[in-house]
C-alpha cells in the first residue's frame, strides 16, 4: 500500500518521466539480482550510468523514501505479530526463564536470582543514525496513520489522503542534514525515546512479567518482579575524542534529563491521584498515612487546603495530590517543598501503598500506584545515569601539566569536569553521575590518575563519589586485563570504593577497536577469553562483577541478536547482570515503538536470568573446552589473513578510495568527529564506526567477516565444524551473524567498488576471501545457499537487496566521478551523500 502511494506521489510531484525511470531501474536491478549473467548486471549498470546527475539524484531520493516506508511496514508487521501472539507465546520471556531456572535450582534460589536481576542499557550518541530527525518524525506520523487505518479495517479515503500528504512531505524533506548536531541536540533526540516509549514501556514490562508469574493474584498482591531496568547514558558525558562535549554540556544534559523525568513523574502521580477516589470510611487511612499528611500539610498549607477542597474524605488522594505538588516543586527547585532525593518519594509512596493494603484495597495498592512506584525506582530524579568517558592519554597529560603548573585549555576542561560531577551529585544524587570510564586502559595507573585529578580539581575531601571503570579495547589490553585489575585493587583508594559497594566492580569491554585491531574473528575469541579470565579473577577475589559490553549495532562492532549473544557468554560472566551500549539506529529500532521495546527488554532480561542456569553454563563450558583447538586455529589464521590485508602497503588510502569513507564524514551524523585528527594514511586513529559504515556502503561488509573463510579452510574438518555449530552457542552465533553480513553484501557490486582503487591484488584478496567464506558458511550449516537454514531472514534480505543494488549502482557512479575529480563537484557529492543515507536505510546498518 505504501509503495503504491509513493508511486502516486512520484507521478504528482516528481519531474516528468521520473516514475518511469525509477520503475525501469527497479526492474533492471531485480532482473540482475535474479540472473547471474553478466549481461543482466551490465544492463542495470548502463541504465544507472545513463541518468544525468540531476535525474540520478531524484531517483536515489525515491529509493531512499521507499526504504523508509518499507522499514516502517516491516516494523508495523513486527508489532502486529507481537500483539497477536502476546497471549499465546512465552518463548524467550522472563516468565519462561524463571520457570526453567526454578526447575534447575529450586523456588527460593530462582526467586533470589530474580530479585537481583539487572538490565542496564546505556544510550550513546555514537553517530550511527543516518536519518535526520525531521525524516524520523515524518515516518512516525505515517506510522500513526497506518495504525489508525488498520484499526478502521482498511485505508479510508481520509486516511489515504493524509497518507499521501505525509508521503509527499517525506519526499520533499531533504534526507541529508545541513549541519552537524551539537551534543545538546543529541540529548534532546534521546529524550524523545524516553518520552515516547521508555517511561511507560518499562513499568508495562514489569507488569506483564508479574502477570505471568502471579497469574490470578496479579495486581492484588506485592509484585514478584523487582524494578530490574536501569537506564544509562553517554549523551553529553562521552568526551573521548569529542571536544564539543564540555563540562557545561554535561551539566546541561543532566538538567534536561531531570526535567523530563520530573515532568513525567508529576503527570503520573497526578493521574494516579485522579483515579484514587476511595473514601476514608470504606478505606481508612493508616496511622502512618495520617502522620505523613500532617507533615505534608505543615510544610505546604496552601497545598493542603486545595487537596482537602478537591478530595474531601479521600485521605489517600489528598496525600497523592500533595506529593504531586512536591514533585513539581522539585522540578522548579523550590527549596522548601522539593524532595531531597528519590528515596524520600519512594518511602512516601510505600506509606500510601501499605495503608491501602491494610485497609483491604489491595488492587488500589498494587495497581497503577505500583507502576508509579516502579517508575521512581527505575528512573529516580535523574532518568538516566550519565557516565563520563575520557581517554587515558588525556588524563596523563593533564596530570603532568598540573605538576608543572602550566595548564592547557584541555587540562582546565578536564578539571572542570570533576567539579561539575561533584555539583551534579550534590543536586541530583550520586546515581546521577557516578561512573567514570577510562578509554584505552593499559595499566592500573590509568585508573589511579582519575582520582588524583579529582582531588586536584575539588580539593581533598570534596571529591565526587566515583566508580572508575577500565575500558579494555585492543587485543593486547584484553589479554592483560586480569593483571591490570589485580594491580588496581591493590590501590587503597580503589579498595576503599570496592568496600563501600560491597565488592561490586565493573569492567568495560570494547568490541569495536579490538575488531579493527586484529579482525572480527580473532577479536570475538579474544573477548570470550578475556571474559573467562576476568570472571575467574573476580570469583577468586570474591567480587561481584558486572561486565559492560561496548557493542555496536553491526557485526564489526559486536552487534547481532542480543538474546543469543547473552546465552553464549562464558560461565559467571553474566550472573544476572547485563550492561550494554545501545547506539544510533539501534536505539530507535529497539526502543522507538512501545511494543517492540517491551519485547526487547523482556527477551534480554530473560537471557540475563537464564545465562547463569547450571545447564547453560555447563553446556558453554563443555563446548568451549571441546572446541578450543578450533577456536585457536580460527583466531590465529583469521588474524594472519586480516593482517595481510590491512598491513599491505598503501591499504589505508586504498580503503578511503574504494569506499565513501571521506564522504561519510560530511554527513553530519553526530557531534563527534569521524577521525581522531589524522589523515587516512593510517588506520590506527580511524574510528571504528566509519570503518564499519564505509565497508557496508561498498556492499562488502568486510568488518564483520574477513578472515573467517581462510580460518575454516585451515580447520578443514567439516564434521568437527558442524558439531561446533550444533553444540557451541558462541560458534553458532558467530556463524549466523557472519551469514547475515555476507548475505547483505553483493559480490558483483563489491568488485566494482574495489576496482575503483586500481589495486588488483587487494581486490582479489578481498573477493577470494569473500568467496571462500560464502562456501564454508554453506558447508558448515549444510545449506545450498547462505542463510539457507534461516528462510525467513533470507527472504527478507532477498526482497530488499535488488532495491539496495539500485542505490549502490548510483552511488558507485558518483564515487567514480568524484575519485577522478581534483575539484569536487557539489552535485555529484550530494548524490553520493544521498545514496549513503539510502543504502543505510536499505541494509538497516550503519556503524
Amino acid at each position: 500500500m505504501l509503495g503504491s502511494l509513493l508511486g502516486r506521489v512520484l507521478r504528482e510531484s516528481g519531474s516528468p518521466g521520473l516514475f518511469d525511470d525509477v520503475e525501469n531501474l527497479r526492474r533492471a536491478a531485480i532482473e540482475a539480482y535474479q540472473d547471474d549473467s553478466a549481461e543482466a548486471f551490465d544492463r542495470a549498470v548502463a541504465l544507472a550510468d545513463s541518468f544525468s546527475v540531476e535525474r540520478a539524484d531524484e531517483v536515489a531520493r525515491a529509493f531512499t523514501v521507499y526504504f523508509h516506508l518499507a522499514n516502517l511496514a516491516e516494523e508495523h508487521q513486527r508489532v502486529r505479530v507481537l500483539r497477536r501472539d502476546e497471549a499465546d507465546s512465552s518463548a524467550d520471556t522472563v516468565a519462561q526463564a524463571f520457570g526453567c531456572l526454578r526447575d534447575e535450582v529450586g523456588e527460593d534460589a530462582a526467586r533470589e536470582r530474580l530479585r537481583t536481576l539487572r538490565f542496564h542499557p546505556v544510550l550513546t550518541a555514537h553517530p550511527t543514525e543516518a536519518r535526520r530527525r525531521a525524516v524520523s518524525e515524518s515516518i512516525r506520523r505515517i506510522s500513526a496513520l497506518v495504525d489508525i487505518g488498520e484499526r478502521a479495517a482498511g485505508a479510508t479515503r481520509e486516511i489515504q489522503r493524509r497518507l499521501l500528504e505525509e508521503i509527499d512531505n517525506l519526499w520533499r524533506t531533504s534526507p541529508i542534514r545541513t549541519h552537524k548536531p551539537d551534543p545538546t541536540d543529541e540529548v534532546r533526540s534521546v529524550m524523545a525515546v524516553f518520552d515516547d516509549t521508555l517511561f511507560d514501556a518499562v513499568p508495562r514490562v514489569y507488569r506483564a512479567i508479574d502477570d505471568a508469574l502471579t497469574s490470578t493474584e496479579a495486581g492484588a498482591r506485592r509484585p514478584a518482579v523487582p524494578p530490574f531496568v536501569r537506564i544509562g547514558s553517554w549523551v553529553g558525558g562521552d568526551r573521548d575524542g569529542n571536544p564539543f562535549v564540555t563540562a557545561g554540556v554535561t551539566k546541561q544534559a543532566v538538567a534536561i534529563a531531570s526535567d523530563h523525568i520530573l515532568r513525567g513523574l508529576e503527570a503520573s502521580c497526578g493521574a494516579v491521584a485522579r483515579s484514587m477516589t476511595a473514601d476514608g470510611d470504606g478505606t481508612p487511612a493508616s496511622s502512618e498515612l495520617q502522620a505523613l499528611w500532617r507533615r505534608l500539610a505543615v510544610a505546604d498549607d496552601d497545598g493542603a487546603a486545595a487537596a482537602v477542597k478537591r478530595a474531601p474524605e479521600e485521605p489517600h488522594k489528598q496525600v497523592l495530590l500533595m506529593m504531586q505538588r512536591r514533585i513539581a516543586a522539585t522540578r522548579r527547585r523550590h527549596a522548601d517543598l522539593a524532595y531531597r532525593q528519590p528515596g524520600e518519594l519512594i518511602e512516601q509512596l510505600q506509606i500510601v501503598q501499605n495503608s491501602l493494603a491494610r485497609a483491604g484495597a489491595a488492587r488500589q495498592a498494587f495497581g497503577s500506584l505500583q507502576e508509579l512506584l516502579w517508575q521512581v525506582e527505575t528512573f529516580g530524579f535523574h532518568l538516566a545515569e550519565l557516565e563520563i568517558r575520557q581517554h587515558s592519554a588525556v588524563h596523563a597529560r593533564a596530570l603532568a601539566e598540573c605538576r608543572t603548573g602550566e595548564l592547557s585549555e584541555q587540562t582546565e576542561e578536564v578539571l572542570e569536569v570533576f567539579r561539575t560531577i561533584a555539583e551534579i551529585q550534590r543536586r541530583y544524587g550520586v546515581r546521577a553521575a557516578g561512573r567514570y570510564i577510562v578509554s584505552f586502559t593499559r595499566s592500573a595507573r590509568d585508573l589511579q590518575i582519575v582520582r588524583e585529578l579529582a582531588q586536584i580539581a575539588t580539593g581533598v575531601g570534596n571529591e565526587p563519589v566515583l566508580d572508575v571503570i577500565p575500558l579494555f579495547e585492543t587485543y593486547d589490553d584484553l589479554k592483560a586485563a586480569p593483571r591490570i585489575l589485580e594491580e588496581a585493587v591493590a590501590d587503597p583508594a580503589f579498595a576503599r570504593r570496592l568496600a563501600e559497594t560491597g565488592g561490586a566492580i565493573e569492567v568495560m569491554l570494547g568490541y569495536s577497536d579490538s575488531s579493527k585491531d586484529v579482525g572480527p574473528m580473532a577479536a570475538s575469541f579474544a573477548l570470550y577469553e578475556a571474559q573467562e579470565r576476568i570472571s575467574a579473577w573476580a570469583v577468586k577475589r570474591g567480587l561481584r562483577l558486572t561486565l559492560f559490553h561496548g557493542r555496536g549495532g553491526t557485526l564489526g562492532r559486536g552487534g547481532g541478536p542480543t538474546h543469543t549473544a547473552i546465552l553464549a557468554q562464558p560461565p559467571h560472566t553474566v550472573d544476572g547482570r547485563f550492561k550494554v551500549t545501545e547506539q544510533g539506529e539501534v536505539i530507535f529500532a529497539r526502543y522507538g515503538d512501545p511494543t517492540i521495546a517491551m519485547r526487547h527488554i523482556d527477551q534480554v532480561a530473560a537471557a540475563t536470568l537464564l545465562a547463569a542456569a547450571p545447564s547453560n553454563e555447563k553446556r558453554n563450558m563443555a563446548a568451549a573446552a571441546r572446541f578450543s583447538g578450533v577456536a585457536r586455529v580460527i583466531s590465529e589464521v583469521s588474524r594472519a589473513r586480516f593482517d595481510t590485508l590491512v598491513h599491505a602497503a598503501g591499504f589505508a588510502p586504498w580503503f578511503a578510495t574504494v569506499t565513501p569513507l571521506e564522504e561519510i564524514g560530511l554527513l553530519s551524523l553526530g557531534s563527534r568527529p569521524a577521525r581522531r585528527g589524522i589523515s587516512v594514511e593510517s588506520l590506527e586513529d580511524l574510528r571504528a564506526i566509519p570503518w564499519v559504515f564505509a565497508w557496508s556502503q561498498a556492499r562488502v561488509n568486510l568488518a564483520g567477516w574477513f578472515g573467517l573463510g581462510s580460518a575454516l579452510e585451515a580447520v578443514g574438518d567439516e564434521d568437527v565444524l558442524r558439531a561446533a555449530y550444533a553444540q557451541w552457542p558462541l560458534f553458532r552465533t558467530i556463524i549466523d551473524n557472519v551469514a547475515m553480513s555476507i548475505a547483505k553484501g553483493d559480490f558483483r557490486i563489491a568488485r566494482r567498488y574495489l576496482e575503483v582503487g586500481q589495486r588488483p591484488e587487494l581486490t582479489e584478496l578481498v573477493l577470494t576471501e569473500m568467496r571462500l567464506t560464502r562456501d564454508w558458511l554453506k558447508r558448515v550449516t549444510e545449506s545450498d545457499t547462505v542463510l539457507g537454514n534461516r528462510p525467513a531472514l533470507r527472504t527478507a534480505i532477498e526482497l530488499r537487496s535488488p532495491y539496495v543494488d539500485a542505490l549502490s549502482l548510483l552511488q558507485l557512479r558518483a564515487l567514480r566521478v568524484l575519485r577522478r575529480q581534483v575539484q569536487r563537484d557539489a552535485d555529484w557529492e550530494h548524490l553520493l551523500l544521498l545514496t549513503v543515507s539510502g543504502v543505510a536505510a536499505g541494509v538497516q546498518n550503519t556503524g
